[in-house]
């Protein structure tokens, strides 16, 4: 706040105005910070991949890829002075659709589009508590499906839209609409292919969030009184409805869901297809999880009465955060795969360094350029998002009975 706004003796200043300015304060630097790291649009783009992490991601060795270039097959790399061979993301599937078209192995899957009979893959990615990780799941989660071929929308579900913000998005200044505009009650409803935006990932596409997102918890419980409509009773098929308008362009919707168990979490979680919940190893944590998880099933049970359909194909508890060498957190972890067994994801979810700094430039680790980290760091950081992200992926295919 500037010595201009403070409030004069004689008049004071209330708490909402004082609020609001220093909002829009936040968001007026914010914005002038994206503008200025990335010109002249504000729109990210995305950094070239070696030649390990592109053999990793498309699922071929080192040398596959190298015996290609030397042959004049698939796309050109780019070769540095010291003889480094990097691949854009967009080369990368254009290196997929060469190996599918030209692969000998049929046990191969370069391009692992849903084929015919196989349904849309809906992760809702919740927790009732904040600082759970939810958003760092989310994000790294889409972009990892999108690495490695699969057609993915991310879904900002979160007022806050964090989500939206780390793909370069910031609601008061790019006029995006969020997916309010495809659950809405009223004339104005659209359908949710008008509201995608295309992200500096190849093979992701987002619909991202503004405070519009709100109103559908004020909007609801009036649409449910309405004696004469059932659009509020039949609240929990909105989403579900409006991914239809787009079920051929996507393989899989991981939806960031708000930290709050209100309407939108809840059409979220009935729209969904399996169901990914974040935790903190701390003791106060799971005690709020498990309220959370009390609370949850009191309500899904008069939903499902109601004539929602919960079909999951799965859902897993993810460590999120975790730090081995803290002993209690440590203990937390060992009770909960005590308690939850299979529901527990097998690989975690590291706390690190690497992941914070990313995030201060509005970046990812699957961003972020490693010659820019303490590698060891940032090799460990990564490693763990791999770990976690290629078992969902694994579980994803298990649903479509690969």
């Amino acid at each position: 706040m500037n010595a201009n706004s403070m409030p004069s003796a004689n008049r004071p200043v209330s708490f909402e105005d004082q609020i609001l300015e220093q909002g829009d304060l936040i968001s007026q630097k914010l914005h002038l910070l994206s503008v200025q790291r990335f010109p002249p649009n504000a729109q990210k783009t995305l950094r070239s991949f070696s030649l390990a992490e592109v053999a990793s991601y498309v699922g071929v060795s080192q040398s596959t890829l190298k015996k290609l270039h030397l042959e004049g097959k698939g796309p050109c790399p780019r070769t540095s002075s010291s003889g480094r061979r990097s691949y854009s993301a967009e080369q990368m599937l254009e290196l997929r659709q060469h190996l599918d078209a030209h692969g000998r192995s049929e046990s191969r899957m370069y391009v692992p589009h849903r084929r015919p009979g196989e349904k849309l893959q809906v992760i809702a990615v919740v927790n009732f508590k904040g600082g759970s990780g939810k958003t760092t799941t989310a994000a790294h989660l889409g972009q990892y499906l999108a690495l490695t071929g699969h057609r993915v929308l991310a879904v900002d579900l979160d007022p806050q839209a964090s989500l939206s913000s780390l793909h370069g998005f910031q609601p008061e200044f790019d006029q995006a609409s969020s997916l309010y505009e495809a659950i809405r009650y009223d004339g104005d409803r659209k359908p949710l292919s008008d509201l995608i935006r295309p992200t500096n990932f190849p093979g992701l596409d987002i619909v991202p969030a503004n405070l519009d997102l709100q109103e559908y918890e004020y909007d609801t419980p009036l649409a449910m009184a309405d004696k004469s409509s059932n659009e509020g009773k039949t609240f929990f098929t909105r989403l579900s409805r409006a991914l239809a308008d787009v079920d051929d362009r996507y393989d899989v919707v991981v939806i960031d869901c708000p930290p709050q168990l209100g309407y939108l979490t809840l059409t979220a979680l009935t729209a969904a297809t399996s169901v990914l919940i974040t935790i903190h190893p701390q003791m106060l944590d799971v005690m709020s999880m498990g309220q959370f998880l009390l609370m949850l099933g009191g309500i899904l049970k008069p939903i499902r009465n109601a004539g929602a359909e919960v079909n999951l194909s799965w859902y897993r508890y993810l460590i999120t955060r975790y730090e081995p060498g803290d002993v209690p957190q440590a203990q937390m972890v060992a009770f909960m795969r005590t308690m939850f067994h299979e529901f527990m994801l097998k690989n975690e979810m590291l706390k690190s360094t690497a992941v914070s700094d990313a995030g201060i430039t509005k970046q990812t680790l699957y961003e972020v350029d490693r010659a820019t980290m303490n590698r060891a760091t940032y090799d460990r950081a990564l490693d763990s998002l791999d770990a976690v992200n290629g078992e969902i992926a694994a579980l994803i295919h298990q649903s479509w009975g690969r």
